[in-house]
């Protein structure tokens, strides 16, 4: 991806990262720490500080003095959201679901209540909301979105699908009207470090578990830690950029491949 690193390199700016402790949050800290940028990260753990960063207490649902911290920031990029890599059982499920939409309108609260809002927030999401497709690729204006009946989801599938649904509704649905808002719909992020998806892989290769999957036609989406922090850069640059926004490479791969 090509991109201009004019905003990037431009003075002292800060970025504001909820729910940035994690392994997609500790890249973001590090990109834009090397750059320079002033990293606010909302965290219900205590971390060391570090040249740049401060972590800050927030509990991901009530405003608090951590909201004083998006006054003024040049971005808030949400990554709140509990782990999907457990046993979807009914407390699991449950967690899934408040931890994205409370974190996502909390957020969104402080950002309305700032008096110089944030430029930009970016928010995180999945391109699980997309219909499973063998037949054609699903872009950001013409993808299908899978449809969950009004009972409520019946499988894991559309639950997956239906917390991506609450999810960006939470965003977009926000009284935000000064703030340009990208919904990340994210494919599975590799990269090194600990808590990642390759992490996951990694161990189930080591068990013997890394073949193929049932006919292994299923395509898989993916990108790269580095390409991320790449869109993240160019997101920032084009400022006519907005809504939902598909992070993903644009060449997936069948399973068996």
């Amino acid at each position: 991806m090509e991109y201009s690193p004019k905003l990037v390199t431009m003075g002292k700016q800060k970025i504001v990262l909820p729910g940035g402790g994690g392994f997609i949050g500790r890249h973001v800290i590090r990109h834009f720490a090397t750059k320079g940028w002033e990293v606010v990260v909302l965290s219900r753990q205590c971390h060391e500080r570090r040249e740049g960063v401060r972590f800050v207490w927030w509990d991901g649902a009530n405003l608090d003095a951590w909201a004083d911290e998006l006054d003024g920031a040049e971005a808030v990029i949400n990554l709140a959201g509990r782990t999907v890599n457990c046993r979807y059982g009914k407390k699991n499920r449950r967690q899934i679901y408040d931890s994205r939409e409370s974190s996502t309108e909390v957020t969104g609260e402080a950002i309305a209540e700032c008096a110089t809002p944030p430029k930009v927030w970016f928010n995180a999401s999945s391109a699980t909301i997309y219909r499973h497709s063998l037949d054609r690729d699903m872009d950001e204006a013409t993808g299908e979105i899978d449809p969950v009946p009004k009972g409520g989801p019946r499988n894991k599938w559309e639950f997956s699908v239906d917390v991506v649904n609450r999810w960006e509704r939470a965003l977009f649905n926000a009284a935000t009207p000064n703030t340009r808002r990208i919904a990340m719909r994210l494919s599975m992020v590799f990269g090194t470090g600990t808590g990642g998806v390759f992490e996951a892989f990694r161990n189930i290769t080591r068990l013997g578990l890394g073949g193929t999957q049932g006919p292994g036609m299923q395509y898989v989406s993916w990108l790269h830690v580095e390409d991320f922090l790449a869109m993240l850069d160019w997101c920032l640059e084009h400022e006519q950029l907005s809504g939902p926004i598909n992070m993903c490479s644009p060449n997936p791969m069948p399973n068996r491949e």
